[in-house]
């Protein structure tokens, strides 16, 4: 039997999302369709449709679209995976809530009885926020790993440097996004230089101007929190590779130095990328 296929309009009112949305994915390379009629109109099949409600169904649990396409490059077998980190995540954003809430309940009868002053309340939720910021990294790294993390971050960066780091708030839905990204350029720089792709080309320039972006989105374009961030790396690096605090945290291919077949390709990329840069 024949399979059905649908153009753009019945495949979206299928699905029950808009045109631009299923555009918008097949620029973004998550959903392309089957095939296309001799005039180019696009032609989608029920076996799109199942990739779609995958899609759909991950946005839903709160994953960003670089980590769909990470996810659905992974195949179906890690989804399980998937969910279950994403459950631990909800679960602990339940506990900091519960937190959250417990405080407030305290601090609230403390007002009615008159016991309360601003000044506690706010201390209340400094301290909530100071935990929200660095408990959830113990999921990923060890005590160890975190001593060595600090004591090379103390090094690495400058006081000033290390407080404007100190001052963002990042969460683990922050980490875990640009965790996906930089999986993907790691991915795509292995995938590029296995195909022995040119360095200059189109795709190994997109991927340098991810890297770029991401590297610009930790910086900010500030020169001290630059030199930290080379800094850190140099010294992490010249550690024995069993006490690097970030081995098998952080993909090989975009940790600087280390030797990696899809580092070094990047690399190239990366430099003729920021001569065609600084010649704009």
């Amino acid at each position: 039997m024949k399979r059905p296929f649908y153009r753009t309009g019945q495949f979206a009112r299928r699905a029950s999302v808009t045109i631009r949305t299923l555009r918008y994915y097949d620029r973004m390379g998550l959903l392309s369709p089957s095939q296309h009629t001799e005039t180019g109109h696009r032609l989608y099949t029920e076996q799109d449709l199942f990739r779609l409600q995958h899609i759909l169904a991950l946005k839903f649990l709160g994953f960003s679209l670089e980590e769909i396409k990470c996810n659905l490059r992974r195949g179906p077998q890690q989804l399980g995976a998937v969910l279950a980190q994403q459950r631990q995540m909800m679960q602990e954003k339940r506990k900091q809530l519960d937190a959250i809430i417990q405080a407030l309940a305290h601090t609230e009868s403390l007002v009615h009885a008159g016991e309360c002053e601003w000044e506690a309340l706010i201390r209340v939720i400094q301290v909530i926020q100071m935990e929200q910021k660095t408990e959830w990294v113990k999921k990923y790294l060890n005590e160890d790993q975190l001593e060595k993390m600090k004591a090379l971050s103390a090094d690495a960066y400058s006081e000033e440097a290390a407080q404007k780091l100190r001052d963002r708030q990042w969460t683990e839905e922050d980490q875990k996004r640009v965790s996906a990204q930089w999986a993907y350029v790691a991915e795509e720089s292995q995938r590029l230089a296995a195909a022995g792709a040119d360095p200059a080309g189109e795709e190994a320039q997109a991927l340098a101007k991810l890297k770029s972006d991401l590297l610009f989105a930790f910086t900010q374009g500030d020169p001290d929190i630059e030199a930290g961030l080379a800094k850190f790396w140099q010294n992490h690096n010249a550690l024995p590779a069993d006490q690097r605090p970030l081995a098998g945290v952080v993909p090989v291919a975009v940790t600087p130095g280390s030797g990696d077949a899809g580092q070094a390709f990047l690399e190239k990329a990366m430099t003729i990328y920021q001569e065609k840069e600084t010649q704009r």
